[in-house]
């Protein structure tokens, strides 16, 4: 469907935010960045869905990411342990406080299904330093195409942290949901800059 131009109403309950895609169709040099010294990038093979909604949760809450919440065990468990998938983690003195997902399981790309640090290690190196080993990683198959997705909830610099990193914006697209704070998937301080509009009365 096609927005009209002008204002549309987002009900009461619901959150909106414009999605920006983005693409890169062929790999992307490494940005420059001081030696991590206690970073560490480690695999996740068929992670638990606690332990991989523990640290979706703490890079993500901010920005309230809540898709991977409202899955069952079964139905996260069939995305992070498939082959085509992989998940690492940035590591700071052996805790994890970065993700990264790669997912190949459509032919010939590799989404960024989800990239991000925790709060601690943001305006430090490690978001840099954590996308170059996932564009390294990324194009170490045999893709035509690396692309991500972000939106308006994220952290401010998102979009432009992507561009700088080599990604390209081919679409935009308004996201219409349940606001999570209000369903539960999500603390009701989550996300402080996203207002909650309830129903009046409610």
């Amino acid at each position: 469907m096609i927005l009209p131009d002008g204002y549309s109403d987002v009900p009461a309950g619901k959150i909106a935010t414009i999605v920006t895609s983005l693409e890169m169709l062929s790999p992307a040099p490494s940005r420059p960045v001081s030696a991590g010294g206690r970073w560490d990038l480690q695999r996740m093979e068929r992670p638990s869905p606690d332990l991989y909604r523990d640290l979706y949760r703490r890079v993500g809450q901010d920005w309230l990411w809540f898709s991977r919440l409202r899955l069952g065990d079964a139905a996260l468990a069939a995305i992070i342990e498939d082959p085509a998938v992989e998940i690492y983690a940035l590591t700071v003195d052996g805790v994890a406080e970065g993700l990264v997902e790669l997912d190949y399981r459509e032919p010939g790309e590799c989404e960024l299904a989800f990239f991000g640090v925790t709060a601690p290690m943001i305006s430090t190196a490690a978001g840099r330093w954590l996308m170059n080993h996932a564009v390294e990683r990324a194009w170490s198959r045999p893709i035509r195409r690396f692309w991500v997705h972000t939106c308006t909830l994220d952290h401010p610099k998102a979009l432009a942290f992507y561009v700088r990193s080599g990604f390209v914006p081919f679409r935009q697209q308004v996201e219409v949901d349940d606001d999570p704070r209000l369903t539960g998937d999500a603390p009701p301080g989550a996300a402080a800059h996203v207002p909650v509009i309830r129903s009046r009365g409610s």
